[in-house]
């Protein structure tokens, strides 16, 4: 099979041995297309290596079609998928975990499918689980034009949370807002601002160090931060005081190294409390570009440019839709 590899750098469409048979619990899917994520870039320059025994095949979501089903599986062959992966997803076959697979939600297309399960199992791991956020509780969403916070800000309106963001221009924010986002501040402006909005009862964090003491200013009592990413930097220095006096829970959070049995359990409650509402209309994949595997330098130079709002699919397929 062809699957995509990130080396020193360098993107490379090529051969690589079959998988496989499935065993027991586990499918083989057809891939159709794979979401980019900012993961991908960081594993491709090096900074992001898979976990121990993970393939190093780039892509950590993807969907398609069911071409075999081992033991013990509630899927069949031609059963539309997406799935959640810790690498695999950019190439022309997957075998997973069963467990880690959901259905297509109805209406959607497989390349928009293809982009929903990293960010909204991101999204809600994070706010919902982690942040155990209650309805009314105030969000503030870092990058919020990004994947996650593009699912962040729609599952904050579904389940009655007031979220805030910050972002880097006008028309992103005017992008937030048109999810459902009340409002928020542009990087370029300062960050003093969200002050107008605070305190938050809880910060979802991609930026790290950058962000740090403000962060610490914006939160109330009994706030949670978590933290899913470095983008500002990794060092940074606090006046723990501020954490005690206000009680706030500082969570560091990812997503792809949880193990197997956690991660079905998180895609359980995707699939009863999320999907439905992606089958209303509540929620969308925000798929914004889509590009040919041909054009994969296009894909991640479009994500690295941080001009996208939304969601980046790669098409591997294209007979599948």
């Amino acid at each position: 099979m062809k699957a995509l590899q990130g080396i020193e750098g360098e993107l490379e469409w090529a051969e690589r041995p079959a998988l496989t048979k499935c065993g027991e619990g586990e499918v083989r899917i057809r891939i159709a297309a794979a979401g980019l994520n900012r993961a991908d870039l960081l594993q491709r320059a090096g900074h992001y290596p898979p976990p121990a025994g993970v393939t190093d095949i780039l892509g950590l979501e993807c969907a398609g079609v069911i071409s075999e089903a081992g033991a013990g599986s509630r899927w069949r062959p031609g059963d539309r998928v997406c799935t959640l992966l810790a690498g695999g997803g950019m190439a022309e076959e997957v075998v997973v975990d069963a467990r880690h697979v959901l259905p297509v939600p109805e209406g959607l297309t497989l390349h928009e499918a293809a982009v929903i399960p990293e960010v909204y199992a991101t999204a809600w791991l994070n706010l919902y689980r982690l942040g155990a956020l209650q309805p009314g509780e105030k969000v503030l969403l870092h990058a919020g034009a990004s994947g996650v916070g593009s699912a962040a800000i729609q599952l904050c309106k579904a389940f009655d949370n007031p979220c805030w963001v910050s972002v880097g221009s006008a028309e992103r924010l005017a992008y937030c807002e048109s999810l459902g986002a009340q409002g928020g501040v542009l990087r370029g402006d300062g960050l003093e601002a969200l002050r107008d909005f605070a305190p938050f009862d809880m910060i979802l964090d991609p930026v790290g160090a950058k962000y740090a003491a403000l962060n610490l200013q914006l939160l109330g009592m009994d706030a949670r931060w978590v933290i899913i990413g470095l983008m500002g930097g990794r060092k940074a220095e606090l006046d723990l005081a501020g954490l005690l006096a206000k009680r706030i829970q500082l969570i560091g959070s990812t997503l792809r190294s949880r193990d197997a049995d956690d991660k079905a359990g998180l895609l359980a409650e995707l699939e009863s409390r999320v999907w439905p509402l992606f089958a209303n209309g509540t929620l969308s994949p925000r798929l914004e570009q889509r590009f040919p595997v041909r054009d994969v330098e296009a894909a991640f130079a479009a994500l690295a440019s941080n001009t996208i709002s939304g969601k980046v699919a790669l098409i591997i397929d294209d007979s599948l839709q």
